[in-house]
């Protein structure tokens, strides 16, 4: 996956009380004082030890990137309200978008763990964008979309929801804003009564609800999605006035 990385630290305190979904606010210095943070979701974890998934976008994931065994880091987290299991549903539908899966891979861990039908919708613009299948869980059923028609079902992978989300007990979903409007404007295409919950990016300044950077419009007013998310359900965003940010 060009730029994109996968960084495992040892960090017993998030790891202890971590939920899929939530993130943690990290500093990146980039050889010169810092003040903004960087969101990244926690995407796996093991023991005491957390991974992060991500792409280098600027400075600070470049400096992020350069890090290497025995560097400290100044991470703040878990932050954030993570994704809702329905202990009824034995199914569950994942939809990644790109770097999308990097929230949805612990996720993936528990509800495998937890003895649920899994299935991973894995989008990408090629094969060589694709998440590996070997750091993926064993356990799940997992169909592959790329944009070029390289590996799996040639095009997006939203118009695939459809077809397995008839089955599914739960949907969740990671992914650029594009990814959600369909989702959303598709929406009749699947039962009413399934909830669809979408991990949000956006640009964060504090990561606990202080700077209100993060602010989004939904049917219930404004939330920030730093503390009220960054997990919520599809029907809840008013998109087109969301500022979520491409992943």
């Amino acid at each position: 996956m060009p730029a994109t990385y996968l960084m495992w630290l040892e960090a017993p305190e998030i790891a202890s009380s971590v939920r899929p979904g939530q993130f943690a606010m990290v500093r990146c210095d980039a050889g010169i004082v810092r003040v903004l943070r960087r969101p990244l979701t926690i995407h796996q974890v093991e023991g005491d030890r957390v991974a992060f998934l991500y792409r280098v976008t600027g400075d600070g994931t470049g400096w992020l990137a350069e890090r290497g065994r025995g560097d400290n880091l100044d991470v703040l987290g878990p932050l954030g309200n993570g994704f809702t299991i329905d202990e009824q549903a034995s199914r569950a539908l994942l939809v990644a978008g790109g770097i999308g899966l990097a929230p949805l891979r612990f996720l993936a861990d528990c509800l495998v763990s937890e003895g649920r039908e899994v299935t991973l919708l894995l989008g990408s613009r090629t094969a060589s964008h694709l998440y590996p299948r070997e750091l993926l869980p064993g356990g799940l059923k997992l169909v592959t979309a790329t944009e070029d028609g390289s590996v799996g079902e040639e095009g997006l992978v939203t118009p695939l929801v459809g077809r397995y989300g008839r089955q599914a007990g739960q949907v969740f979903a990671c992914g650029p804003e594009a990814m959600y409007r369909a989702l959303a404007q598709d929406r009749n295409s699947l039962p009413p009564g399934l909830h669809i919950q979408v991990s949000l990016e956006v640009r964060m300044g504090c990561g606990v609800g202080a700077c209100l950077s993060c602010t989004i419009k939904t049917k219930a007013g404004n939330k920030h999605v730093c503390k009220d998310g960054p997990v919520f359900d599809l029907d809840e965003v008013v998109w087109g006035e969301t500022p979520v940010c491409a992943l």
